[in-house]
């Protein structure tokens, strides 16, 4: 990591911030936008990259058309470098077995039971109704095809993957799974190729496919993260692939502190999400994002109630609601069929306490709803003054 004194250093003894990972991306700050599904949009991927970092279209859920459209927009909004963030799961789950050991049974078998308790919930909260293909579309999935939700499939990724690569985007992140066997063809059209990692045994096992750059993502952050807590992760896969690739830091950073602390952490940047949820820009409803600036660093927590692996989120009267019945959600992705219609209701029904959305444990430094551009200045200020400030220490 290169971190100088600025030319306009102060009397904090405010540094500069830049790493290698600048010049590797072609961007000025080493800070990137996480490629947060149904947030990072094109307006706001293209913001942060006209600000100096490097903006991710958070497409894991997008069609392959629909990725295309994203890719294109995004390039008419910005000449800088963007990214594009998909999910490559080595597998998709079809069961899970009972707490008792017994056979694994087929989520579709319980289809009927977990669509009662839905249709239960909403009608204690008095949701309105929403027609399938709402729920679907709230939810990240499709609609049913045989056998099952298509969404993540083999051929669903596959099919998202040749977008990326016949577009020849200037940089791509595996939010889940490894991307070696897209690897050489990715590289081939120039494209960065980095991945979203929560345990040093995951940093190891990507590093060999021969990726960029490793996002370091702990416990702290909102949506699917790591069981590891970021202060705890981010040095431990430093000192392990370091060495090899740059490293970002994930996870709770909210602020130009916390992209100071990754950084004296080991880590070579930040990878920032819940930050850029409160902007103008974010892809996310008003009111979600509302229920940011107004939440504290006690109002996360981690569940499966959404998408059926844990996630962090808003406290909300669904995810409750899960806890209190004792029943466990199903797999990923049949519980984005039985959240669905409840996601679907909720915005139209503008229900802070049912959809509040996804959030890291920063929340609480988030007090107002901004310009994407003035976040990304806030951060980068922030960062380079903490840094000057821990140079000063003896």
């Amino acid at each position: 990591m290169v971190l100088s004194v600025s030319a306009d250093t102060d009397w904090e003894g405010k540094m500069a911030l830049k790493s290698r990972i600048c010049e590797m991306l072609g961007i000025r700050y080493p800070i990137l936008l996480a490629g947060m599904g149904g947030a990072s949009v094109p307006a706001l991927a293209a913001a942060v990259s006209n600000a100096g970092g490097l903006g991710v279209l958070g497409a894991a859920a997008c069609s392959p058309d629909q990725l295309r459209d994203w890719i294109r927009q995004t390039r008419e909004l910005t000449d800088k470098p963007f990214g594009v963030d998909t999910l490559l799961p080595a597998s998709v789950r079809r069961g899970s077995a009972p707490q008792s050991g017994a056979a694994p049974q087929n989520p579709m078998d319980l289809m009927g039971e977990y669509q009662q308790f839905t249709r239960d919930f909403m009608d204690r909260e008095e949701l309105p109704e929403v027609d399938a293909a709402a729920a679907m579309r709230a939810a990240g999935a499709p609609e049913m095809g045989k056998g099952g939700p298509q969404l993540f499939s083999k051929e669903f990724f596959e099919a998202q993957m040749e977008v990326v690569i016949e577009e020849k985007v200037p940089v791509y992140a595996a939010g889940l799974g490894n991307p070696e066997p897209w690897m050489d063809r990715l590289h081939a059209n120039g494209t960065k190729v980095m991945a979203v990692i929560g345990k040093v045994k995951h940093a190891e096992q990507v590093v060999g496919s021969g990726i960029d750059m490793i996002v370091a993502q702990g416990h702290d952050g909102g949506g699917h993260n790591s069981p590891i807590g970021t202060i705890s992760l981010i040095p431990q896969v430093v000192d392990a692939v370091g060495d090899r690739v740059p490293v970002l830091g994930a996870g709770g950073i909210s602020d130009g502190r916390g992209v100071a602390a990754a950084m004296m952490l080991g880590a070579e940047g930040a990878w920032v999400g819940t930050a850029f949820l409160a902007t103008e820009e974010a892809g996310i409803e008003r009111f979600q994002k509302e229920a940011i600036t107004e939440s504290g660093d006690a109002d996360t927590v981690v569940s499966r109630s959404l998408t059926g692996k844990p996630a962090r989120m808003i406290r909300n009267k669904w995810a409750d609601a899960w806890v209190q019945a004792g029943k466990e959600p199903l797999p990923m992705p049949y519980q984005s069929m039985i959240s669905g219609p409840v996601m679907a209701s909720g915005i139209r029904a503008e229900r802070k306490d049912v959809i509040p959305g996804f959030a890291g444990q920063g929340i609480g430094l988030i007090d107002s709803i901004r310009p994407a551009a003035e976040v990304m200045r806030d951060l980068v200020d922030g960062a380079e003054k903490a840094l000057g400030r821990a140079g000063t220490f003896k």
